[in-house]
């Protein structure tokens, strides 16, 4: 029997005929539905909605789903799809048309395909890297589904009866308009790219295939090292279809094929690897590892190795690793574009490889699969990260389920990927007992879905006054794995110089770890260092930083300054010095390091030499 996920939103009226996520797609028998599609901008609703401000029947002629082509010359179409308006997908709309740049609202995506030829025994489902925000799915007329939220991945099956071998029309209508009720809400500090911002894709699988799987090196005793002889591996496959036969794992390198029997749609996995070399950012090693099952097969290259939180460290093959970190948005400067491609994370991991980094924080979503499992075979450790961002709202049930739902789909995604050491549930949200509770149910469920990794998520300080100390006591650090916070002591407050006299704790017997810190510089603008805004003010912020970082307390494990490279950000507009950019970034928008990009190096060479290979 099949296996569906059906959420149901009462609030909607509507039931999301979601399948649950196909993981793995690159690896996938596929066709690509990239590249140019038709649009409409439909800031009205008109293609959705009657006069009445209801959705439309799926029948109806005027709806923007339904074919733009006349059956009769006296019909009446006021709408229509013609390659004078095209799109490129993945991408977003606002830097490819000036009059997008602001656009918050709804575009209709067009794309016609034949279907090649196929086996009867092939399934088809439809997947979307990515579409922000809400998507509405039709095809051939006929409405798929629908998704809500602009950052993880999503997939619908299609009917073998609505598929034809000639002339299909896939419509997709992209709704980015910000919401009090969505996650994230209204108030973000990063720019509301619009669009279908990652891959399309036909998935072809057999009539029973595999959907996911996970495959991990047991955890030893804590605190303890893994063994690298006669290593023991567990894991799971999840199947789905019927009449299963025995599932067979293969590592060709290390000559290991095993095979597992099936119970229900479930496998159960146990390997014990003879020889086994150990993923970490100085030895990124990984091993293709070959599932097959009823006819099915799936090729994965994958790192072996165990994190976690041990006392007062961040233990990584039961080795204290100290995190020299940068934070990064999924954001290409020099184009003023969302990333998307294998070029794209090159580009951005490869600059933080050269800061001198071995871990980098994916703010404040979770970015493309190419980032992660470009980070898998770089060596980069990884935060990754939903949008539960400042003041969404936290006493509302149908919030956390959009919540909860993001969670879902970036660990299903990225389970796989050793380079991810942490979920992170949020960023900087108000301290009151309605929020506390709201993430501490994300991180159940985030330990439910995976307990081998670390959560976490960036806390609210408590700051001191004068010489005191400052003091993360945020409640809902008793409920993660690594107590990371927030501080812009002389950006927010005061001068560099207040740095001298500062320290920093926490009521938690916890790892700590700065997740941002950081000041603006204008790329190319040179004043003294009391200047705001010069690349000599943010020099003097990162040197006055890290002499402070050097007296942090024993459990310090790391820090991810803000940010790699400027970024878009509507919040920002000094007329001078911002226009539309947040520019804390080490790196400008053209591409230029700043001054402080060296000091960052230099603390970085430092702890690499004093911390040893890790």
């Amino acid at each position: 029997m099949r296996i569906f996920l059906f959420l149901i939103f009462v609030a909607f009226g509507e039931l999301q005929a979601q399948t649950s996520l196909i993981t793995d797609i690159p690896s996938r028998q596929s066709i690509s539905l990239n590249g140019k599609w038709q649009y409409i901008v439909d800031p009205y609703e008109t293609g959705f909605y009657d006069y009445r401000y209801k959705e439309k029947n799926e029948s109806d002629k005027e709806a923007y789903w339904n074919s733009d082509v006349p059956q009769r010359k006296s019909d009446r179409i006021e709408f229509g799809y013609n390659d004078k308006y095209t799109l490129m997908a993945p991408g977003d709309w606002n830097h490819q048309d000036p009059k997008f740049l602001y656009y918050e609202g709804s575009v209709w995506y067009k794309k016609s395909f034949d279907m090649p030829r196929r086996e009867p025994s092939r399934r088809v489902f439809l997947y979307f890297g990515a579409v922000n925000y809400r998507a509405d799915v039709y095809l051939n007329g006929r409405k798929l589904g629908m998704h809500q939220g602009g950052f993880t991945p999503f997939n619908f099956e299609i009917p073998d009866t609505l598929l034809k071998d000639k002339g299909n029309y896939l419509v997709v209508r992209v709704n980015n308009k910000r919401g009090t009720d969505e996650v994230p809400t209204v108030n973000t500090d990063w720019w509301n790219y619009g669009g279908i911002t990652r891959d399309v894709k036909l998935v072809l699988v057999p009539r029973t295939f595999i959907r996911d799987y996970f495959l991990g090196l047991k955890k030893p005793g804590a605190g303890e090292a893994p063994k690298t002889n006669n290593a023991e591996v567990e894991g799971w496959i999840r199947l789905d279809g019927m009449d299963h036969e025995d599932a067979v794992v293969e590592i060709p390198e290390l000559k290991i094929k095993r095979k597992f029997p099936v119970s229900g749609n479930e496998v159960s996995l146990q390997l014990t690897l003879p020889s086994v070399q150990l993923w970490s950012p100085e030895s990124p090693k990984l091993y293709k590892v070959i599932i097959t099952c009823d006819g099915d097969r799936i090729e994965d290259m994958i790192g072996f190795r165990t994190i976690e939180a041990y006392g007062k460290r961040v233990l990584l093959n039961g080795k204290p690793v100290f995190m020299r970190g940068i934070c990064i948005h999924e954001e290409m400067a020099q184009q003023m574009r969302r990333a998307y491609s294998k070029q794209d994370a090159m580009q951005l991991l490869g600059w933080a490889k050269g800061l001198g980094c071995n871990m980098v924080r994916l703010a404040h979503y979770p970015h493309d699969e190419t980032m992660t499992r470009l980070a898998d075979s770089l060596g980069v450790l990884v935060w990754s990260e939903i949008p539960v961002y400042w003041t969404i709202d936290f006493g509302n049930s149908e919030v956390f389920e959009k919540a909860k739902r993001q969670l879902t789909e970036m660990i299903e995604r990225d389970r796989d990927r050793c380079s991810v050491i942490t979920w992170s549930v949020g960023n900087e949200t108000p301290v009151n007992p309605v929020r506390t509770d709201f993430m501490r149910r994300l991180i159940e469920q985030a330990r439910m879905l995976d307990p081998s990794r670390m959560i976490t998520a960036a806390l609210e300080v408590n700051y001191g006054s004068g010489k005191e100390q400052h003091m993360v006591d945020d409640p809902l650090g008793q409920y993660v794995d690594l107590v990371a916070f927030n501080e812009y002591l002389g950006w927010y407050g005061g001068l560099p110089s207040a740095c001298a006299t500062a320290n920093w704790g926490t009521i938690y017997d916890k790892p700590l770890f700065i997740s941002e810190t950081g000041a603006e510089a204008l790329g190319g603008y040179h004043a003294d260092s009391l200047t705001r805004w010069s690349e000599e003010y943010q020099e003097w912020y990162y040197r006055e930083q890290v002499k402070m970082l050097d007296r942090m307390p024993d459990n310090f494990t790391g820090v991810s300054p803000w940010i790699l490279t400027d970024f878009r950000s509507p919040k920002r507009n000094n007329p001078v010095y911002q226009e539309g950019w947040n520019n804390k970034g080490l790196i400008d928008h053209l591409g230029r390091k700043k001054k402080a990009y060296n000091v960052l190096k230099e603390y970085y060479k430092k702890k690499q030499h004093i911390d040893g290979a890790h």
